[in-house]
Formats: C-alpha cells, structure tokens, sequence
C-alpha cells in the first residue's frame, strides 16, 4: 500500500463513523451543537448511494466561457492530486468552467473509484445535451461520470420546459455513464420545482448566513432544502462564502454551512495550496 492509497483509505475509515444505518450522513441525526466535522468525513449523498467527502474542490471560482480562477494557471491538477492525497475525494467541474483537461489529468494519478466527479450541462437541447454527456467523457477520459446536473437552472417550469434534457440523463444513467443526476439552481422557483421532483437527485445549492448571491434570503432557502432532505434527495451547497462576500468571515460561513443541517456536503474552490490547507483546518475548528 503506498502513501497516497493509506491517506484515502485512513480518510474513508474515520468518515464511516458518520455513516447513519439508514445510510443518511449520521450528522442528520446528531443535534448540530455536539457535531465535529472534518472536511475529509465521508458523507452520503442523499439516496444515491454515493460516498464522497465533506468538502468538495471547486473549479469555477468566477467561472464561465471556458474558464475559471483554477483553470488560468497550469497548477489545477497537482491542486486536485493534493487534495486527494489529503482526503479530499470530490471534484467539482464544469463544462463552462473548462476544467474538464484538468480533472481527467488528476484523475491519471488517483484511484478513480474513490473519486466523485460532478459536472454540469448547460445546454437545453436534448440532442446536443447527449453529445455533450458523450464529450464529457473524452475530456474527462473516463468511462464514467459519477454526478451530472442541468447547470444554472432559473426557470419555474423547468421540469417541463427541460424534459427532453432530463430524459437524456436519465437514459445515461440506465447506461451507466452516469451514476446520477440533478440540478444546479440559480433561483427560488426553479429550487421549489427541484423539491417537488422525483427526478432531481442531487440538487447544487446556493446557501450563506448573509444571502449573498442566493435564490432567496437563508431561511426561506432551508425551508425548501429541508423539504428536499424528506425526499431524500442529495444536497451540496454552493457560494458558502458569498462568491467572496464573506472572505473575512470563513469561519462564520463555514459554521453557518456545517450546522445548517441541511447539506450533506459542499464545494469550494480554493486557489492554491495554502487556501486548500486553511480550508481543511477552519472546518475542523468550526
């Protein structure tokens, strides 16, 4: 056994202790006042079935048209390699973010079976949504892509309005090619409509404790995710830190995040190693 498969297997050991018998994230079940929490615990998400840890690494900081914070420097794959060796074992992508290169090259060095990849689609034509899914997996150079989400969903209507794209990942699930697939919500509506619908899975989530770019104000957002938790679907929060509105608050954020009770996990995306590091130790003090 070398270092890197001894960190990651030490890593899912100390995780299993927060896996509930019902296979919810035992952290559900604890009140949030007597809970420790590690950015490496291994958590569930959701039904899915799929374990991952706590913390999941970002690739889109100020993402979009192809690019992203990460993804303007050459160093995004020993990031990725980093945090996996550290315990860090979900990467988040996206195709607009163009960091699929960099996370197929991560993946070269790992034990992919122990990694989750979650990637998002933004297209809304179901023909080229299936050639996207088929491109992703080029990119990725993968046989497989553990999570995929419809990315940036507003649209009150659109479990209807999407249906077309909804079935091609549904048909790439029965395939295999994805393990399962949800949603990413940029508004209170469209968040609402992912609550009510038996196909969302894993619904991405924007929640902080001062609203900042979020569908609505935190409580209004907890309500509809605690709807979402009866259901059984898996939650990841996203903008924990306000898309830098609350940089010179970590640590408020993070607690907000991790008591909440509401996420199973959630992504951020550090920039470099030190900012890696820092995240894991203020998540263990929180």
């Amino acid at each position: 056994m070398n270092r890197r498969e001894f960190l990651t297997g030490a890593a899912a050991g100390l995780g299993a202790a927060y896996i509930a018998p019902n296979g919810f994230a035992a952290t559900l079940d604890t009140p949030a006042s007597m809970q420790k929490f590690q950015a490496t615990d291994t958590v569930v998400l959701g039904k899915t079935g799929i374990r991952t840890s706590r913390l999941a690494m970002g690739t889109g900081t100020v993402g979009g048209g192809g690019g992203s914070n990460q993804t303007r420097t050459n160093a995004l794959p020993h990031l990725l390699e980093r945090g996996y060796d550290n315990g860090l074992l979900f990467f988040d992508t996206a195709d607009s973010y163009g960091s699929h290169p960099d996370v197929a090259e991560a993946l070269k060095h790992v034990s992919r079976d122990k990694v989750v990849v979650m990637t998002k689609c933004d297209d809304r034509d179901p023909k080229q949504a299936k050639a996207d899914l088929q491109r992703y997996l080029r990119e990725l150079k993968t046989d497989y892509i553990d999570i995929a989400l419809i990315h940036c969903v507003t649209e009150d209507d659109w479990t209807t309005r999407y249906r077309g794209v909804m079935d091609v990942f549904s048909e790439a699930k029965e395939k295999g090619i994805i393990r399962a697939h949800g949603v990413s919500c940029h508004s209170i509506e469209a968040l609402r409509a992912a609550a009510k619908s038996p196909w969302v899975e894993i619904d991405l989530v924007r929640l902080n404790p001062v609203g900042a770019h979020m569908d609505a104000d935190p409580q209004t957002v907890i309500s509809v995710l605690k709807e979402m938790r009866s259901e059984g679907k898996g939650i990841v929060g996203m903008k924990i830190l306000g898309q830098g509105a609350m940089r010179t608050r970590q640590d408020e954020a993070l607690r907000f995040a991790l008591h909440s009770g509401v996420l199973d996990a959630f992504t951020i995306g550090a920039e470099n190693p030190n900012e890696q590091s820092d995240l894991i130790r203020r998540i263990a003090a929180a």
